[in-house]
């Protein structure tokens, strides 16, 4: 359908700014009077604070105060469960300690924070703290975590959003599965089976600006943060838990935001500089340097996979058998929500009648795992789409023909007992769509890869894979955003601003809700004006993760539209108005066999990869990739290309260079010359984004959320790759230069 505004690519709103550095990040405030902050890591992996003394650094000149585990009102916080304090350590003389409050658990928990007159002043000041430790043993791999004799990291707690009377105890985080019909039977009667052992590396988010904000007392007497983060009413709710304050006390404002991917969901620096504001009644600035933010954030979480499936001669799938172990880290964060992803898409979206899967999330030393683009799907997908291609080898099938035999039709039930809210057109077309454009062949029985050769020591090979992921939190929670416009003029509309927390990490958020606001409007675009993330003047509007936000506000700005002009036309000048937008209802899954309805929505990716291999050195390099994307209505295509773009790279990334590694939970890839992001020699010598256009029915104007889909299949889409031009399966990735050439010399 054609629309005025939307569909159009107009330029970001926040474009000119960014390019001329105009705009304002966290980093960039300066108030009066302002002080500097820094904080003392704990720069051990498990230990027992016994003492900290301050003394030396209270007494260095221009230090203005220390702040330490007692002077925190409740020292706790946690996105879906308190279970980290906020500064670790010893509870006032006449306190009461929660359980292990006093134990740093990896090496980013923080003990104290220095307040000086200068940032110099505060390095010092940090490296007089004398902290006295009793360290205790430390468990870094999941694996040995889940064994009997395992130290407990933590002590039980409920399961939440799993299931209210379930407790993990142990280290066990979270745990998930589904059971489906008989596996064991479905096996004996296969004509091939096929298993596999698979190791997913974890992925620092890189993004460009480092955690930083600035804490005072505005004008109205609440304690105030600027700071980036992906929800502002979230983070106001958690500074206020801590601080022991209403929650209309606490204000939060999201400026600029260079980049979050995930990672700034869960707290970093905003109790801390809220706390250090309410004491001292000053502003308060902290920026992290670059290695306090790769030790001080979460990772995407790595993971442990054994898998087993079986096919009929025709290629029917019968059975699969997946187990994972991942790597929850020191504290729940999101944990259980990525695991309950991974269930849900590590069996692809395919016919399987008979299915028997556990994932569980484990507690060890290491870095927390929590929110990465895609939240669990990458990791999923990697294992189902693996699966699919040694099946499609095992059974001498073509790789896109076995796929679309096996695909999931309207109406059929996925493995966890419903099927998809749509009829899931996306995938079928995205599919045929991304091996076209990599040179698949059509033939009488089916579809062919290109038969590419060895030359000048270049081995080529293809490879592809097929995703989706829910939209929206789900799992039977309400999902909800909220929305408010107000409308200016005297004969006519002259303006329309719009009040939406949206936050917008960098995809261009801003930009497309004043062009659906517009739409609802018919107005303009240019004459929509934005006031977004300030906890002051909006209501919430839920995290800018999850694929969610354009479908949720789109949604809240409708109704809000829709209720503003009913008042405009009855006169009311200006009129305003306000909307909540509820989502459609959805269920938790049952904890023994996997059963319910956990989202409302999904998207469709595929990825197709032609990959080239130096056979001497190792070395890959990527002449083409393909990825396509059912994003149900483009609101903006160009923004829509740059995040196929980016989230195809940010993956490749993943897959080939990034890797992350902690040696007895110390991260050795602690800086950007250590951890190695894709640079321009890395990327794909032509990378094609494909726009599938198939409505959503809830959606607004058809729009399907999509950010995180173009990463999902990359990773199985160059394993399959690597083994077309290799004839090696790596299990183990990123696959680095390194690896492959061991591969290829019969060592991998």
């Amino acid at each position: 359908m054609k629309y005025n505004v939307v569909g159009q690519s107009v330029p970001r709103i926040d474009a000119r700014a960014k390019v001329t550095g105009d705009a304002p990040y966290p980093g960039d405030f300066v108030m009066d009077g302002m002080l500097y902050m820094k904080l003392l890591f704990a720069g051990r992996p498990h230990a027992c604070v016994l003492r900290v003394d301050t003394t030396a650094a209270e007494a260095l000149p221009g230090v203005v105060a220390v702040f330490t585990s007692r002077d925190v009102p409740v020292n706790e916080y946690g996105l879906q469960y308190p279970d980290q304090p906020v500064l670790v350590g010893p509870p006032p003389p006449l306190g009461k300690i929660k359980e292990g409050q006093d134990v740093a658990r990896f090496i980013g928990d923080q003990i104290a924070a220095v307040v000086a007159e200068t940032e110099e002043i505060a390095v010092r000041a940090v490296g007089l703290i004398a902290v006295e430790y009793e360290d205790l043993p430390v468990i870094s791999d999941p694996r040995a975590a889940l064994k009997p004799d395992a130290p407990r990291l933590h002590p039980p707690y409920p399961g939440i959003d799993i299931h209210p009377e379930l407790v993990f105890d142990g280290n066990i985080a979270s745990r998930h599965r589904i059971n489906r019909g008989d596996v064991d039977a479905a096996l004996e009667q296969a004509a091939v089976v096929v298993e596999a052992e698979y190791e997913i590396p974890g992925q620092e988010h890189a993004y460009l600006q480092p955690e930083a904000g600035l804490g005072y007392i505005d004008e109205e007497g609440r304690v105030t943060v600027i700071v980036s983060g992906q929800w502002t009413h979230e983070d106001q709710a958690q500074i206020a838990h801590a601080l022991a304050l209403p929650e209309e006390q606490v204000r939060v404002i999201y400026p600029a935001i260079g980049g979050a991917f995930g990672g700034r969901e869960d707290m970093s620096v905003q109790i801390v500089l809220a706390l250090a504001a309410l004491k001292l009644q000053r502003p308060v600035k902290l920026v992290w340097s670059r290695r306090e933010s790769i030790i001080g954030h979460h990772k995407r979480h790595r993971a442990f996979a054994r898998a087993r499936w079986a096919a009929a001669e025709d290629g029917t799938l019968l059975a699969a058998e997946t187990e994972v172990i991942a790597d929850a880290g020191a504290y729940v964060y999101t944990t259980n929500k990525v695991m309950g992803n991974l269930l849900l898409t590590c069996n692809g979206p395919y016919r399987i009648s008979n299915v028997k899967t556990e994932v569980l999330g484990v507690y060890t030393n290491n870095i927390p795992g929590g929110a990465f683009r895609g939240f669990g799907a990458p990791q999923g997908n990697f294992i189902a789409e693996s699966q699919m291609n040694k099946l499609a080898e095992a059974l001498h099938i073509d790789p896109v023909e076995l796929r679309l035999r096996n695909l999931i039709r309207p109406g059929e039930p996925m493995p966890w007992g419903r099927p998809l809210p749509d009829d899931a057109q996306g995938l079928q077309q995205a599919l045929i769509a991304v091996a076209e454009a990599i040179g698949w062949e059509r033939s009488g029985s089916g579809r062919h890869a290109p038969k590419l050769k060895v030359v000048d020591d270049q081995m080529h090979g293809v490879g592809i894979a097929l995703g989706f992921k829910n939209i929206g939190y789900s799992f039977g929670y309400q999902e909800n955003a909220w929305a408010s416009i107000e409308l200016r003029g005297a004969a006519e509309i002259e303006e329309a601003i719009v009040y939406a927390a949206s936050s917008d990490v960098g995809q261009g958020t801003r930009t497309v809700i004043c062009q659906m606001a517009a739409e609802a409007l018919a107005l303009p675009f240019e004459k929509v004006r934005l006031e977004a993330m300030d906890t002051a003047i909006t209501g919430s509007a839920g995290s800018c993760s999850a694929s969610r936000m354009t479908f949720m506000i789109g949604n809240a700005v409708r109704g809000a539209a829709a209720a503003a002009l009913e008042k405009w036309r009855a006169e009311e000048r200006p009129a305003k108005a306000e909307y909540t937008y509820l989502a459609p209802k959805t269920t938790q899954i049952d904890p023994h066999t996997g059963y319910g309805d956990p989202n409302f929505a999904y998207g469709y990716v595929a990825v197709a990869v032609e990959i080239a291999v130096d056979a001497l050195t190792g070395e890959c390099t990527y002449p083409k990739i393909a990825c396509a994307n059912d994003v149900g209505q483009a609101i903006n295509p160009r923004l829509l290309e740059g995040q196929i773009e980016g989230g195809v790279i940010q993956a490749l990334g993943w897959a080939t260079t990034e890797h992350f590694i902690e040696r007895d939970s110390y991260p050795l890839t602690n800086t950007l010359s250590t951890y190695l992001i894709p640079t321009i020699e890395d990327i794909p010598q032509r990378l094609i984004p494909i726009i599938i256009e198939n409505a959503e029915q809830n959606g607004p104007w058809g729009a399907r959320g999509m950010a995180e889909m173009p990463f999902i299949p990359v990773a199985a889409a160059v394993h399959h790759a690597l083994r077309n031009a290799t004839d090696v399966w790596y299990n183990r990735f990123p696959f680095t230069v390194e690896r492959v050439l061991r591969g290829l010399k019969g060592k991998e």
